[in-house]
């Protein structure tokens, strides 16, 4: 089986102003985006990736660039459609503080499975072709490099939401209970039986533990004794997920995240 880092690209000058970018072209990682993905580049580089598939809006390429330039191998680069943001129709390039007075926010908040962003696109389209994109890539990533293998998909906030939700059995409509922050990394890995979710929205801790995990696709009975060399130690998941930063100081709204 293999395994893939879910990498939100870091922050924008969208998210710092509190814009809904949506698929905007030309926004960019800020400085404090391009600290954060080099800092997510740094920790992956622990890990011989054998590919990076990015979302082709800019920000993502930003910080897929910063992860691809920290390898010490060369893995192998490519762009997919289906991972790009939601298409957010009429509410693209608003602000988020403006979006929350509307009737569809709240429906936003509690069944984003009945939501249709005006002139955009579902929030379960938007999960079924990213869910179907990732476990496609996942696929092929085994076949050509075996069980163990591991790849590293740069995306966005509501994107990877729904990708973890789909990982967890949850239904789209709790995604919301779900944070994933700039530049954060989230562990999903895919067997015969279910996915397997190692961590969740990180944003620090050592990774090269991914290198002697390989499970074996069946769940531990008891909860097993952990991964290989780590148990009790830094480089494990952290069940906090990792101590993202607070809200104030990278501008996040946990609801609708780009």
């Amino acid at each position: 089986m293999a395994t893939v880092l879910l990498v939100r690209h870091g922050r924008t000058t969208a998210n710092a102003t509190g814009q809904l970018a949506g698929r905007t072209p030309g926004v960019h990682l800020d400085d404090r985006g391009r600290d954060q993905a080099s800092l997510t580049g740094e920790r992956i580089a622990a890990v011989p990736v054998v590919g990076v598939v990015s979302s082709p809006l800019e920000r993502c390429a930003e910080t897929a660039r910063a992860i691809v330039e920290r390898q010490r191998g060369t893995p192998s680069s490519s762009v997919e459609p289906e991972l790009t943001e939601c298409d957010y129709g009429q509410w693209q390039g608003r602000q988020l503080s403006d979006l929350a007075t509307e009737d569809l926010w709240r429906v936003v908040q509690s069944q984003p499975s009945a939501v249709v962003f005006p002139g955009g696109e579902s929030m379960a389209g938007m999960q079924a072709r990213a869910v179907a994109a990732i476990r496609r890539h996942d696929a092929a990533v085994e076949a050509e490099h075996g069980p163990g293998a591991v790849w590293v998909a740069v995306s966005h906030g509501d994107i990877i939401k729904s990708i973890l939700a789909d990982a967890l059995g949850m239904h789209l409509d709790v995604f919301q209970r779900l944070e994933v922050g700039p530049a954060s990394v989230s562990i999903v890995t895919y067997g015969a039986s279910r996915p397997r979710v190692s961590a969740t929205n990180t944003d620090s801790g050592d990774l090269s533990w991914l290198v002697k995990a390989i499970p074996s696709g069946d769940a531990a009975v008891g909860g097993g004794a952990g991964t290989p060399d780590t148990v009790g130690s830094a480089g494990a998941p952290d069940a906090n997920g990792g101590g993202a930063s607070t809200p104030a100081e990278d501008d996040r709204t946990p609801r609708i995240v780009t």
